[in-house]
């Protein structure tokens, strides 16, 4: 039956809007231009909840695919976008934005995604011909496509170059800070897979024989491959574990013995490391500014039995009845370290953000030194690479706050991470470490300072 209840005449082909997974790829096409020309970040455009309308209306299997392509689709950027270019007799023509995210959505899928080439090539032409602005190039998508198909082998095969996927601003502040050499190496890194890191309660050791994974530090596993979604996973209902990137688990391990102490956890959801204090026996004070975050943060610590008491508000503005023994400071940042599973970071932050989120950083840390009592520590860490956002603001606090000093990371004080920790006794993970750029290896790149106040 056609549209409005009548009946399609004999042989007639359904409407191109109608084409079994064309929705797919033009939601891929429109979320893929927020990424690239809005700099809109790809977690809130995908959210469940909060996520573009178009994507939500779209069955859960559809939107997993649509998130492949996007993660393809910006990972390898650098290469397709050479890919295509090669296949074509001149340069697209300037203000064709519409037509060249179309062209990424159809080579993501011909390169990386277990997609026939012949459904990809077509539904990117229905998608080029149902778009105004693309529609007169629906041609050319065809060509270059189908070129693409027959010529070029599967990214999974290449060994794509890390120099070409990495924007220059990145490249450059990864030259800067680290050389040539390892910045490459980074890069590199960026491309491949991230594995699953789960947090344990206990015994990680045991957990890691029955999930068939292996223990990483005190109380990490890194899951080798898994079938199904991660909640049907043994221990899940029964809150055994949480989801948290081994780098990310380190930061609170600085604390030390925290049992009975009071812990503000300033910045707190999606609240790993909140669980983490939790489950070490601290009295915790979670706050967040987002209200629907320490929803999802409360909701967790329910599946997991712990308990901590959690608070919507802001940082600036936080004015307990005490100070804490210790506070932690999970500060907003660039998250230029989680560039493998969020690959939209590279293209969605530049230099003047990552500048805004220094002083920003800077700015926080004085009201969360202000909640520490004499004695007790306070602990600055994010989810950057980028120095300005780690050692420049750790080295600014110190100049500001004579009442601190720094606690360096003493050898083998992180298990199997002393690799992590800089000459001057801070924490700085980068993502090629751990064997990252291989199957399963690396980790996020995080930075932590630890400070002691000496006085009030």
């Amino acid at each position: 039956m056609g549209r409005g209840g009548r009946p399609d005449r004999p042989g007639r082909p359904a409407p191109a809007d109608d084409r079994p997974g064309l929705a797919v790829r033009q939601v891929a096409a429109r979320l893929l231009a927020a990424v690239v020309d809005k700099q809109t970040s790809l977690d809130g455009l995908t959210d469940a909840v909060t996520g573009h309308p178009h994507l939500r209306q779209l069955e859960p299997r559809d939107q997993a695919l649509v998130k492949a392509i996007l993660t393809s689709a910006l990972r390898f950027r650098g290469t397709i976008e050479a890919e295509i270019a090669a296949r074509l007799e001149r340069p697209l023509p300037s203000g064709a934005a519409s037509l060249r995210h179309v062209l990424h959505v159809g080579a993501a899928q011909i390169l990386c995604l277990d997609v026939p080439d012949s459904a990809a090539v077509d539904l990117a032409v229905a998608s080029a011909g149902s778009d105004p602005r693309a529609a007169r190039f629906s041609g050319l998508v065809n060509a270059v496509l189908r070129r693409i198909a027959r010529e070029a082998g599967r990214l999974p095969d290449l060994q794509a170059d890390p120099r070409r996927n990495c924007p220059d601003w990145l490249w450059s502040r990864l030259v800067e800070q680290y050389g040539p050499e390892r910045a490459g190496a980074i890069a590199g890194a960026h491309l491949a897979r991230a594995p699953i890191d789960l947090t344990v309660k206990s015994d990680a050791q045991g957990w890691a024989a029955r999930l068939g994974g292996r223990a990483i530090g005190r109380r990490s596993v890194r899951l080798s491959a898994i079938e199904g979604p991660i909640s049907g996973l043994d221990g899940f209902d029964t809150g055994e574990w949480w989801v948290q990137d081994v780098a990310a688990a380190l930061p609170v391990q600085l604390f030390g013995d925290v049992a009975g102490k009071r812990v503000g956890d300033l910045c707190a959801a999606p609240g790993g490391k909140t669980a983490q204090l939790a489950a070490a026996g601290a009295r915790v004070t979670a706050l967040d500014q987002s209200s629907s975050r320490i929803r999802r943060l409360k909701e967790n610590l329910g599946r997991l039995g712990l308990s901590a008491e959690t608070l919507t508000g802001d940082v600036m503005a936080f004015a307990p009845d005490h100070r804490f023994e210790a506070v932690l400071l999970d500060a907003p940042c660039s998250s230029t370290g989680t560039i493998r599973r969020h690959p939209d970071v590279a293209y969605t932050k530049d230099d003047a953000e990552i500048e805004k989120l220094a002083a920003l950083q800077l700015r926080l840390l004085t009201p969360a030194a202000d909640l520490v009592e004499p004695g007790g520590l306070l602990v600055f860490a994010n989810c950057s690479i980028d120095g300005r956002e780690g050692e420049d603001v750790a080295a600014a606090f110190l100049e500001a706050r004579p009442d601190y000093a720094l606690v360096p990371v003493a050898p083998g004080e992180l298990e199997g991470f002393d690799f992590a920790v800089s000459p001057d006794g801070m924490l700085r993970t980068t993502p090629e470490m751990l064997g990252g750029g291989e199957a399963g290896g690396g980790l996020d790149g995080f930075f932590a300072a630890r400070f002691r106040r000496e006085k009030a």
